[in-house]
């Protein structure tokens, strides 16, 4: 009688990746789910809104048509189209931003912890770029209209308008909530303080200079 033979485990490798893939993100069981923003948001979303309530004006946003005011110490604007602000993306996973800045302006270096963005120059010229996490690489590029570039998921980017007039960009994401982490006030404007000596330590400067950068963040 033939012996029967022991079943070999998984690879591990193979045994990680199903594992990833049975607690992935499951695909929405409806058509659509119009965020309820009047309830407590879950893990991944807020409650829908009833069925009946729903109208056609649900899924329609023009939070984007306006021109941002770049009039401030940065000189940019950004306006978000996010579950937040467009209920209608609730489940969908995907939003959009537009970036107005002026010449000479920066949507200063920050993160997205939940997505990866696509950034179209719709007018202008911007240099955009991100720091890898590997070696610290830099990667830019200057864009003109119609031009792409794209920043991998939680890496910090940049956009710097180097045209000589304002520069128009729209962003899109693949979260209905991207969430933002913007280096400088993460940093120096936190609540509460992260401790100078923290701050000095890292940077490699005195206590002093970081209180001044401080005092540039102070609410």
């Amino acid at each position: 009688m033939a012996l029967q033979s022991t079943p070999k485990p998984l690879p591990l490798l193979l045994s990680l990746s199903l594992l990833a893939s049975a607690f992935s993100d499951p695909d929405p069981l409806q058509d659509f789910c119009v965020a309820d923003l009047d309830s407590a948001a879950g893990t991944n979303g807020f409650p829908c809104k009833p069925l009946a309530a729903v109208t056609s004006d649900d899924f329609f946003f023009d939070g984007l048509s306006t021109e941002g005011d770049t009039g401030n110490v940065i000189g940019s604007s950004v306006a978000s189209a996010n579950v937040l602000t467009f209920p209608a993306l609730n489940t969908l996973g995907l939003s959009m931003n537009r970036v107005d800045v002026a010449p000479g302006g920066l949507n200063p270096p920050h993160s997205h912890p939940h997505a990866s963005e696509l950034i179209l120059v719709v007018e202008g010229r911007l240099l955009v770029g991100f720091v890898g996490s590997a070696g610290n690489r830099f990667f830019s590029k200057v864009l003109g209209p119609g031009e792409n570039f794209v920043v991998p998921k939680g890496l910090v980017h940049f956009q710097y308008n180097v045209g000589e007039v304002k520069a128009v960009a729209v962003t899109a994401f693949d979260s209905q909530l991207p969430g933002v982490v913007v280096a400088a006030p993460t940093l120096f404007g936190a609540t509460p303080p992260i401790p100078d000596e923290v701050l000095a330590k890292a940077f490699q400067v005195d206590q002093k200079t970081v209180a001044m950068i401080k005092s540039k963040f102070e609410r």
